[in-house]
């Protein structure tokens, strides 16, 4: 049964106090650092750090097997997973591996860090907790299916999804199952946490954000994992959601971008390309006024927030699986063609090219200067 949740109508500007408490939630992170898949609790791929305008190559390293994972920056230590099993800990300035942590199986989800804990899943289903300090498992989880989702966090609570169709929530010091939700099909992708602004009491609320393959939009409280809203896309959902104030963006296999009304739990909008009928795969990266997702249409497309107007396109020579990172006015992103590439977000227009040589489906992460992201001959390219 849809239940509305209650929301405050007013736009959230970000003042000094949002800021601050966004800094805080995402886990003691500094802007220096990209400690989550999409660099915040809300997934949206943007980064107020600043790169040059002529990223240059600075290192290269070569890790055991593919490269799937997006890497996590923290505390100048670069974290990525290969499908060799093996969780790589890389110097960021010069690229030599510091030391590495063998999972049970290959690591395609992306590692997440919360307070010198590495959080991530593996093939086998086993679901890690790592202490940095010790470089050894904390803790470790069994689910019934592979992990490609990415670990998301609120307050005490760490939180995925895994292809036995559960999303998980567990207590983040010790393991422990707080609650489970069945959805009907894989959890693929990342969930998105959303903070409901104070109601007049000053009573917050925390909810997790799932697109599922069962095809629909769950929102789930994440007190107590129960369901209160929950939305049919139309299509399976491999991408994490991207939130912003009361709206979710997503695409879907349905050849689909879409933005869910959160107040509501309608569909605000649909944009369909006009010609183009391919899935998303990629997850959206959200600025103030334009949502930016790429596609196996081998396109780019930038679109309204209010309306999914179309604002431009970019095409490129192969899908896209990549999700793209905004910086500054220039959106990072790579193909399966295995090219790295930069686009204004004004325009469209390509401003930066990199050629790998090898397939990426791998999104960008940027830190403290530097932008790295990993191919599936199994390099990981880090450029200041």
């Amino acid at each position: 049964m849809k239940q509305s949740i209650s929301i405050n109508r007013f736009v959230w500007k970000f003042t000094l106090k949002n800021a601050l408490f966004l800094l805080i939630f995402i886990g003691h992170a500094t802007f220096a650092d990209w400690a989550t898949f999409r660099g915040n609790p809300q997934l949206t791929g943007v980064t107020n750090t600043e790169l040059s305008e002529n990223p240059q190559l600075l290192w290269t390293f070569q890790a055991g097997d593919m490269i799937e994972s997006t890497a996590t920056v923290v505390d100048g230590t670069v974290y990525v997973g290969a499908l060799d099993g093996s969780l790589y800990a890389i110097d960021a300035q010069t690229g030599e591996k510091r030391w590495t942590y063998q999972a049970t199986g290959a690591i395609k989800a992306s590692p997440s860090i919360y307070e010198g804990v590495i959080y991530l899943g593996d093939g086998e289903g086993i679901f890690h907790a790592i202490d940095i300090s010790t470089q050894e498992t904390k803790w470790q989880f069994q689910t019934e299916g592979e992990i490609i989702s990415s670990a998301n966090f609120s307050g005490d609570r760490v939180l995925f999804g895994s292809y036995d169709g559960l999303l998980y929530c567990l207590n983040r010091e010790n393991g422990a199952l707080i609650w489970k939700f069945e959805t009907e099909g894989y959890v693929h992708g990342t969930p998105g946490v959303w903070t409901q602004p104070a109601d007049a009491s000053g009573n917050v609320q925390h909810f997790a954000i799932v697109t599922g393959c069962d095809s629909y939009l769950r929102v789930l409280n994440i007190n107590d994992g129960t369901q209160v809203q929950q939305v049919d896309l139309g299509a399976y959902v491999g991408a994490s959601p991207a939130i912003s104030q009361n709206r979710i963006y997503c695409g879907t296999y349905g050849s689909e971008i879409l933005a869910v009304n959160l107040d509501t739990g309608e569909i605000a909008w649909r944009y369909r390309h006009p010609k183009r009928r391919f899935p998303f795969f990629a997850s959206a990266a959200l600025t103030e006024d334009m949502v930016i997702i790429g596609g196996r249409d081998k396109m780019v497309h930038a679109l309204s927030p209010e309306t999914g107007e179309s604002l431009w396109t970019y095409t490129a020579k192969s899908r896209i699986e990549s999700s793209a990172v905004v910086v500054g006015r220039r959106a990072f992103f790579g193909t399966t063609r295995g090219t790295f590439i930069a686009l204004d977000v004004s325009t469209g227009a390509s401003v930066w090219e990199f050629a790998t040589g090898s397939s990426i489906v791998a999104s960008p992460s940027v830190a403290d200067g530097k932008i790295y992201i990993g191919s599936e001959d199994g390099i990981l390219y880090c450029f200041e």
